[in-house]
């Protein structure tokens, strides 16, 4: 064994500066004061210790952005809290060490002037691993863990120096650093003192790093503080609060009480900050906040991991009933409400589940009425899910939050009248779906396009018909489809199923008709897969319509769910049934539109958010004059009237149906009347948003939207 070098078991520290190159002379220095060090700590009382006084030897550590190498934590390391040791070290410089920290932690550093010289106070020098011509030696380490002195720089400013005068070792030092382990390494900073008289500025940030964990995209934003806690023996003052780095966009300050500050010793100030996530992937920056400090700020790191979720997904399930008021409950009588458990049945999930789409029918009412549909632990809305007249047979497509409880109610204002629910789809409100159901899928909005129109030949009793619908390349992300399908002129009272064609005809209905009525409704249809469609080269989705009776009958797309993959789709946040226009009363527009008329409403603060794209709504035609049709669209998108119609009320009717109403960039909408007069209401039950994770751009005009290149019957 080599003389003079001790046996050194594997990891101990001194191995590991040994490995790294550092002279076995600075390690005796090193070691001497290490052992110094814990001598002193044996003897330390258990009860809390004075404030330091001068002269001081103390080491204040700020890890920054260094991401704990080559020191882990930050603090300062006054006695109190530890025991700090200084000696003269080499040639007119001088070591530090820190010992009796959390988990036996030890931090050293030593510092050497240029060679040749001796340090100067008021001087700041350059600095690198060990001393030359033109730098100055300076170097940490912690535990086991060092640098390379070869990539090591950084800078030494020099506020106090003594020497003996006799031997011209260092016998006092004051100074503030600045620390880097590698050329892309964050920095470590802070002041030392050793027999020093000189008061110091010392803030311990925590926690360093400030880390979210997983951040769901679009979900609940998090906040976290961090706290600037002031442990010197002068007052900080704190100056400005950023986000700076690569990814400062993915970050934001909610809350600064530190900025315009000055704390005294003992005290401490929070600045609270939360991430935004946007997209998939790992983030990392900084907080600085400025100070009065030598390197002028604090830097606190701040990382997240964002994920995609379900949240707001939506899942088409085949048609289930889940409620018929005439087998075995009875009609719900006037101003009466009964409850109706949807979680865990039809295909819903238990739990996991903000809101359902239904398809709810009106059969045998008493007396003209409106039901309305609303979460369970909610007081009756002033709003309508359906409008009938009495002796009405009518269905509407319906979308509710769920209670808490996974419940809902349906209120009847007036007689009594016969209810059946049949559910074909839900939207996620969390993750926990994801385990049983798998990805949803997202909204996209199309230009409204007609599919099918039977006039003049009526379809017959008991027929079906077929229509497949070409994407292009997109087709086979398509899980289901928005329609809107009116039964025209029917010859006697029935209904119409519109399903995937997968399988027999459903027992659910998505239109009920009377005789010679024109009669709407909007459906979500899931879809099936023609494979070799027409030649096609990949699968396109298909649906299938029956009829009961006979009929004419239109379909419109109006919009796409499709399984999550594609750009721009929208995501869905339920709301509480609300009002936002009624003419009758002046809400949102006053006075009842004209023929021909052109009204703009405006969607209240209440219901759209900076995200919202389009909004969930139950709009109903109040006793038009004439037979009439209406039509709802963007306003102020430069987009002209759709050739299609969202309600076709008679003359004199109330009568509601679902649309899912794209709004423009003043949050507003457009409503056409065709002919007569007629007062219009609006309900909102929710809102679409552009998922981020997905988004290609958040600019309107950048989208590429889905597009129909043809359709036809599947063969």
């Amino acid at each position: 064994m080599t003389r003079g070098v001790p046996r050194l078991r594997p990891g101990h520290p001194l191995l590991f500066l040994l490995i790294h190159g550092v002279s076995m002379r600075r390690i005796r220095s090193l070691l001497g004061v290490l052992v110094a060090g814990a001598c002193a700590t044996a003897v330390l009382p258990g009860v809390a210790l004075a404030a330091p006084t001068a002269p001081y030897t103390v080491l204040t550590v700020d890890v920054g952005d260094a991401y704990g190498k080559p020191v882990k934590q930050s603090g300062v390391h006054d006695g109190t809290n530890s025991t700090v040791t200084g000696r003269a070290y080499g040639t007119g410089g001088l070591s530090m060490g820190v010992s009796g920290l959390p988990g036996g932690s030890t931090i050293a550093m030593w510092l050497t002037p240029p060679v040749g010289q001796s340090f100067t106070a008021g001087q700041t020098y350059q600095t690198s691993g060990s001393s030359n011509a033109t730098h100055a030696g300076l170097d940490m380490s912690s535990d086991s863990t060092g640098c390379n002195g070869a990539y090591s720089y950084g800078s030494l400013t020099v506020r106090e120096i003594a020497y003996d005068a006799g031997t011209g070792a260092a016998t006092a030092f004051a100074g503030a650093y600045e620390f880097h382990c590698s050329p892309n390494a964050g920095a470590v900073t802070g002041e030392l003192r050793w027999n020093s008289s000189l008061d110091y500025v010392g803030v311990v940030s925590s926690p360093a790093p400030v880390d979210f964990g997983r951040v769901a995209i679009g979900g609940t934003t998090p906040t976290a503080a961090a706290t600037f806690l002031v442990k010197g023996t002068l007052p900080s003052t704190f100056d400005v609060a950023r986000i700076s780095g690569a990814n400062a966009s993915s970050f934001s300050i909610v809350g600064n009480g530190c900025s315009g500050r000055t704390v005294t010793p003992g005290n401490f100030c929070r600045v609270v900050v939360a991430p935004k996530a946007l997209r998939w992937g790992d983030y990392t920056t900084n907080l600085e906040l400025a100070d009065n400090s030598a390197y002028g700020k604090r830097v606190v790191p701040l990382k997240f991991t964002a994920y995609d979720t379900v949240i707001g997904m939506y899942y088409p399930l085949a048609p289930q009933r889940l409620l018929d008021t005439r087998t075995g409950r009875g009609p719900i009588g006037a101003d009466q409400a009964t409850e109706l458990q949807v979680a865990g049945r039809g295909g819903v999930p238990a739990s996991g589940v903000g809101s359902v789409v239904l398809n709810v029918t009106v059969t045998g009412p008493t007396a003209n009425s409106f039901l309305t549909l609303y979460p369970s632990t909610e007081s009756t809305p002033t709003a309508s899910s359906i409008n009938f007249p009495a002796g009405w047979l009518g269905s509407n497509n319906v979308t509710v939050k769920l209670g808490p409880d996974g419940k809902i109610m349906i209120y009847n204002r007036a007689g009594s009248t016969h209810v059946v629910v049949d559910v074909v789809g839900f939207y996620a409100a969390s993750d926990t779906v994801k385990s049983s159901v798998g990805w949803g899928g997202q909204y996209q909005p199309v230009e409204p396009r007609r599919l099918i129109d039977t006039r003049p030949t009526a379809l017959a009793a008991g027929q079906s018909i077929s229509s497949y619908v070409d994407f292009g390349t997109s087709s086979p992300r398509v899980k289901a489809l928005v329609l809107n399908i009116t039964a025209v002129q029917p010859a006697k009272s029935g209904f119409l199923s519109a399903w995937s064609g997968e399988g027999p005809v459903p027992t659910s209905s998505t239109v009920n008709y009377g005789a010679g009525k024109v009669v709407p409704n909007l459906a979500f249809v899931q879809t099936g897969k023609c494979t070799n469609c027409n030649g096609l080269p990949y699968a396109v989705p298909t649906f299938t319509i029956y009829t009961s009776q006979v009929t004419n009958m239109v379909v419109d797309l109006v919009g796409v769910i499709d399984d999550g993959s594609l750009p721009d789709g929208l995501r869905f946040t339920p709301l509480s049934p609300t009002r936002i226009a009624d003419s009758r009363s002046g809400l949102g527009t006053n006075g009842a539109l004209g023929a021909g008329e052109i009204r703009k409403i405006t969607a209240p603060s209440a219901v759209v958010t900076s995200t919202t794209e389009a909004l969930a709504m139950n709009v109903t035609a109040v006793a038009p004059t004439r037979d009439t049709v209406i039509t709802v669209w963007p306003a102020d998108a430069d987009l002209a009237k759709p050739g299609v119609s969202n309600l076709n009320p008679a003359a004199g009717q109330v009568v509601s149906n679902a649309v899912l109403g794209g709004i423009g960039p003043q949050d507003a909408f457009n409503v056409h009347n065709l002919t007569g007069s007629v007062n219009l209401v609006a309900d909102v039950v929710g809102r679409f948003y552009l998922y981020s994770g997905t988004a290609s751009t958040t600019s309107v005009a950048g989208r590429q939207p889905l597009a129909v290149r043809g359709t036809g019957v599947p063969g």
